[in-house]
């Protein structure tokens, strides 16, 4: 009775991984359970951006304290659930489930959760807006379980030295355009671009091709000068925007190849625990 009791036991933990666990999801997109998650902190950073909103909170403050009692509940149900299937292909359980804990997601989690608890009202006002403001960043926690944003962090990790060249050349971009016109369009226009640091505003908006259009040159040179900055404007926002797009290509390609894996391993693993309990169940039984 025993061996079937942790057959079951194992099954029902394995159904529970693959639930939660976003890498042991061997389907495309979410699981339900995750997908649920999702869309429970979507709709609580909407509540936490209404909630800065006193007129709101003034003409309803029980509709909010019971609607932060329902997602403490179901961010804590969540947080336990993750914190007991995070040793399942990860090692012992002691040691895997303490380094869960200690890892940076779930200590944001726990910090998140701390801002639900009631405040106060005899703390500071400033305290009490950034522990509102704070719980915007449940909306992070979406990279966990979407792969594409996740490979968007690694991608800029793995080429930050290209992205900062190009940012380094963004600059000097910057500075030279802004040296030009002032020189150009100084004496001309000195409200403008009487001086470095106000031309620098007018090359931002050029170089990003914002073009605001509250600064512009008067002279035909200082206007061919800035032509040409808004064509030097257009190569400057491809180039890191190239650089993140084969990065993230190529970090798309190996993610696929790793979960490839890992559910293979997972799955020989979980096929030899349940071949190893029925084979101890047969024997017993026999």
């Amino acid at each position: 009775m025993s061996k079937t009791s942790a057959l079951t036991s194992m099954n029902k933990r394995n159904w529970l991984a693959k639930q939660i666990d976003p890498s042991s999801w061997r389907q495309e997109g979410l699981s339900p359970f995750n997908l649920f998650i999702c869309v429970v902190i979507v709709l609580s950073t909407i509540f936490a951006i209404l909630e800065t909103e006193p007129l709101l909170t003034e003409a309803y403050p029980e509709y909010f304290v019971l609607i932060n009692q329902i997602l403490l509940i179901i961010f804590a149900t969540e947080l336990a659930l993750r914190i007991y299937i995070a040793p399942y292909g990860h090692g012992e359980q002691g040691i895997s489930r303490w380094r869960f804990i200690i890892s940076g997601w779930t200590l944001l989690d726990i910090l998140v959760l701390l801002t639900f608890m009631p405040l106060s009202e005899d703390l500071p006002l400033l305290v009490i807006r950034l522990m509102r403001v704070f719980r915007i960043l449940r909306l992070s926690r979406l990279t966990r379980f979407n792969y594409s944003l996740t490979l968007l962090l690694q991608s800029i990790r793995k080429r930050q030295t290209e992205l900062g060249i190009s940012f380094l050349i963004a600059l000097l971009l910057l500075l030279l355009t802004s040296i030009l016109l002032y020189l150009v369009e100084g004496k001309s226009n000195p409200a403008d671009f009487g001086s470095i640091p106000r031309t620098m505003w007018w090359s931002i908006a050029t170089l990003t091709t914002v073009g605001y259009g509250d600064v512009t040159p008067l002279s035909p040179l200082g206007k061919f000068c800035a032509g040409i900055t808004a064509l030097i404007g257009i190569g400057l926002v491809a180039m890191p925007t190239g650089i993140l797009a084969a990065a993230f290509s190529d970090a798309y390609q190996q993610a696929r190849e790793h979960k490839a894996q890992h559910l293979k391993h997972l799955e020989e693993r979980r096929a030899a625990e349940a071949s190893k309990l029925a084979e101890q169940q047969k024997h017993t039984e026999g």
